[in-house]
């Protein structure tokens, strides 16, 4: 099917090289079979396509085409290629550094539920200079943390610890602690184990 044009099955082609599935892992191979489907607008292998640039996979590192492929796939509602789309504005990654429009393209990531979506644009909210809202990291720190990202329970955490965005709650601090310490975060388990030193939040136990 792959070699009869089928952009689906070029894509799932470009994935078992990709990865060794089924044959033997080929960057190159891998990149011939995204491209052929992303040439045909298939917004999965966009994304991949624009992955193997970013990294330099197969493909001479260049993070300018990384872009272009991630933005073929976000304007047709990829959420990963949004989420990267996003991730390169906000850092000035083969394109002029643009918080506004990392802020747009996270949006439309998180409207599909992109937890790590969530988690950035939280961290925008929380260090951005032009754009600072603590109310809303706090919003999408709780959006991203009730989906299970550990480094957004540990900012919520630290919001409710500091009363920063929300009023101060040491109970709500100690419990997201324990939940991104459940999933190894170090420094949530470093700052649940103060909690439990100073009774901040739970009953001390030292």
């Amino acid at each position: 099917a792959a070699e009869q044009g089928v952009a689906m099955a070029q894509y799932n082609l470009g994935v078992c090289y990709d990865r060794g599935n089924g044959v033997t892992k080929n960057a190159e191979e891998a990149v011939k079979w995204y491209r052929k489907a992303a040439e045909q607008g298939y917004a999965k292998a966009q994304d991949s396509l624009g992955d193997c640039y970013y990294c330099g996979w197969g493909v001479a590192e260049d993070e300018e085409e990384a872009v272009k492929w991630y933005r073929k796939a976000a304007e047709q509602g990829h959420p990963t290629a949004q989420f990267d789309l996003g991730f390169c504005y906000i850092n000035g990654l083969g394109v002029e550094k643009d918080e506004n429009q990392a802020i747009t393209w996270y949006k439309k990531a998180v409207e599909q539920g992109h937890a790590v979506a969530q988690l950035n644009l939280g961290w925008i909210y929380a260090n951005s200079a032009s754009q600072k809202n603590w109310e809303q990291a706090v919003y999408w720190y709780k959006q991203a943390s009730e989906q299970g990202d550990p480094r957004a329970q540990y900012n919520l955490a630290w919001c409710y610890g500091n009363g920063s965005g929300t009023p101060r709650n040491p109970q709500k601090a100690a419990y997201w602690y324990e939940e991104a310490a459940m999933q190894n975060h170090a420094t949530a388990q470093y700052n649940l184990g103060w909690c439990y030193e100073n009774g901040f939040g739970v009953q001390p136990n030292i």
